[in-house]
């Protein structure tokens, strides 16, 4: 796991000296080396956190002739049987990592070839001399992030945000049209990102880019192509599948730890990997604690089990670096409890596994259509939706203008076309209830400047005529998958872990699991006795039946508690009433919005959280950057213990 970040630019000479400042920026997501290439086009910047063949891996890598390198994030888990089919045809390698495979399998297959033969999660560049043509490409789900900028002959490519900052070239401005997308979501799920010109470049994709043209072109996403499989046979192939895969992502020169809450998810990958080290957070308000469950199971399986207690006071004081290493303001509340299980985990491992990704891919969302604990409302339900499409449709929409009456919820989003009212995680539950922020009250609460007629919704519509065609619960599997996970679940994992020097590893993200998962009948995945259905039951095998059954929890969060603690809102008042906030906000609404959540029952916190983090953020990048550098620009002081006792290569 690493960092990387390019720049293509004839014109500028003092290339060493701003890729170095670029690289400089990333320092925690490699602290063990660094690396650089440059040449008369280009500049390729490299922070190595070491993994995989600790003494030889350093980046950049060249070929045999020295014509061409390459700088890559992430990991390939297969690479050793790749590695051995291209020595067999003749390439020389003369390191052990799975980077030197990206660019002797590009020599040999091109980067269609390359990426249909890989699972794994990366960003990588690869400098070709021959054709002076940089490539690049992402992985299949966006696991790892890349950013790029194409302006005037000029383009910037890296890991993270903060890297193009310190091009001298590189003009900062926010992106006005992000504003009110975020303030629905609680992240950017545009492809353009806050600095006006940036963009992510998308998940399953590749680019060549060559004398200013950049061509991109699109080499992998889900498909849904039903299986044949048998209930029990789809069991057995989880469990096969998903196995081999722990196994795979296990190999490491370094110890490999696993996160474990008191869910599913992370039980099930944590039970087949079987590490010696788990690791798990919880509050200190005995409201949110998932650690005890979690160390149940680890007294049962024999695990060693660390865990450790987020205070409030220090969440809220550390806040600001948490959103400084984000690079985009991001208010899922989840950041807080992960910042610090990513800080305990460190001390201790410099690889762990996580159970990210299961509810995409198995259908784990109660938005998927499990609304109700009523098995008569669920089996009335189910027959209503044997009925001919175009009637259920009609039947949802009077459905929908009547009164609120228990299943209202249950029965509508059954019935009804996703693509008219999904707006996945922004809504809770209730269709009737807003968004964080409604388009309208979005608008509401915006300067003019930073008004506009987006919704949620409109934002998924291309997304939703690719699979027009499919169930309505895989339609909202493909819209989360890229949209929510991409944009939200995936970001904070990649910038938290990072930020602490930690490799986070991805089972159920990976190309594999994604193919069986994406096959699977969708009565196997949500049906009346449960969400996530076939994968808890396979889960049964490995873990106990309390465990494979438990509801998602989501890594809750007392946001609640914090925002109506004096203490607390006084600083999140102070914030909202700086001058600047008014060039942006309604100030006078926002304060009084605040004011009634404090001394109300504090159903506004959502709305709240989510202006108050955009604040955090924008003030680190545009109102005082400068220091926010000075400040945080640092790896953090478990991994520099770690460098200090050489530890950490």
């Amino acid at each position: 796991m690493c960092g990387i970040c390019a720049f293509y630019d004839p014109q500028l000479e003092n290339k060493d000296q701003v890729i170095e400042q670029m690289m400089d920026t990333i320092v925690h997501r490699g602290p063990s080396s660094a690396g650089k290439f440059t040449n008369d086009e280009v500049a390729l910047g490299f922070r190595r956190l070491s993994i995989i063949d600790l003494r030889g891996g350093s980046q950049p890598i060249f070929n045999e002739d020295k014509s061409r390198a390459v700088i890559f994030n992430g990991e390939i888990y297969n690479f050793k049987p790749l590695r051995e089919e291209l020595i067999n045809s003749g390439h020389t390698f003369t390191t052990k990592t799975d980077t030197e495979v990206l660019l002797h399998g590009y020599e040999e297959w091109g980067m269609d070839g390359l990426l249909k033969r890989i699972r794994g999660m990366f960003a990588f560049l690869i400098w070709d001399d021959n054709d002076q043509t940089l490539y690049g490409a992402r992985d299949f789900f966006g696991i790892k992030p890349m950013y790029y900028t194409n302006n005037d002959g000029r383009l910037l490519v890296g890991s993270e945000l903060k890297s193009f900052l310190a091009f001298p070239y590189f003009k900062k401005e926010l992106n006005v049209e992000a504003v009110k997308p975020y303030l629905m979501n609680q992240y950017n799920d545009l492809n353009e990102t806050f600095f006006k010109g940036v963009y992510k470049f998308p998940a399953g994709h590749w680019f060549a880019y060559k004398n200013g043209k950049f061509d991109i072109h699109k080499y992998w996403d889900a498909e849904y192509v039903q299986n044949s499989l048998s209930f029990e046979q789809t069991l057995d192939k989880i469990n096969e599948d998903l196995k081999e895969t722990v196994e795979l992502y296990h190999n490491a020169d370094v110890k490999v730890g696993s996160f474990l809450s008191e869910g599913v998810d992370s039980s099930f990958v944590t039970s087949l990997l079987n590490p010696d080290d788990v690791f798990s957070i919880s509050f200190d308000d005995a409201t949110y604690d998932e650690a005890s469950k979690a160390k149940a199971l680890a007294d049962i399986k024999g695990w060693t089990f660390y865990s450790d207690k987020v205070k409030a006071e220090e969440a809220m004081h550390d806040f600001p670096e948490m959103q400084y290493h984000m690079d985009e303001p991001d208010a899922n509340p989840s950041i807080i409890p992960l910042w610090y299980l990513c800080k305990l985990a460190r001390k201790h491992v410099t690889v762990a596994l996580s159970g990210e990704g299961a509810d995409e891919l198995f259908a784990g969302y109660v938005n998927y259509g499990m609304h109700t604990h009523n098995n008569i409302i669920k089996v009335f339900t189910s027959g209503l939706k044997k009925i001919p499409k175009n009637l259920r449709f009609k039947l949802a929409k009077g459905i929908k203008k009547l009164p609120n009456f228990p299943g209202k919820v249950h029965i509508y989003t059954n019935l009804a076309s996703p693509d008219e009212y999904y707006v996945g995680q922004s809504v809770i539950y209730d269709i009737n209830y807003p968004t964080i922020f409604s388009a309208k009250d979005a608008n509401d609460i915006l300067q003019p400047k930073y008004q506009n007629k987006l919704t949620v919704n409109s934002n998924y519509q291309a997304d939703f005529a690719k699979v027009k065609n499919l169930d309505s619960v895989k339609q909202m599997q493909y819209i989360d998958l890229h949209h929510f996970m991409l944009n939200d679940i995936e970001q904070k994992a990649d910038k938290i872990s990072m930020a602490h020097s930690l490799e986070l590893r991805v089972p159920y993200l990976d190309k594999k699991i994604a193919e069986l998962a994406n096959s699977i009948p969708t009565k196997y995945l949500v049906n009346k006795y449960d969400t996530k259905y076939a994968l808890r039951k396979a889960a049964e095998r490995v873990l106990p039946e309390e465990w494979a059954k438990r509801p998602k929890l989501g890594f809750p969060t007392p946001i609640k508690q914090w925002l109506q603690d004096p203490k607390f809102y006084k600083q999140v008042r102070l914030l909202f009433a700086e001058d600047f906030v008014n060039n942006i906000f309604n100030q006078d609404k926002i304060l009084a919005m605040l004011d009634k959540n404090f001394s109300g029952d504090g159903s506004d916190r959502r709305k709240i959280w989510t202006i108050y983090t955009f604040l955090v953020w924008y003030k680190l990048f545009f109102v005082d950057y400068e220091n926010t550098v000075k400040k945080y620009n640092h790896v953090q002081p478990e991994v520099a213990s770690l460098l200090a006792s050489g530890k950490l290569v």
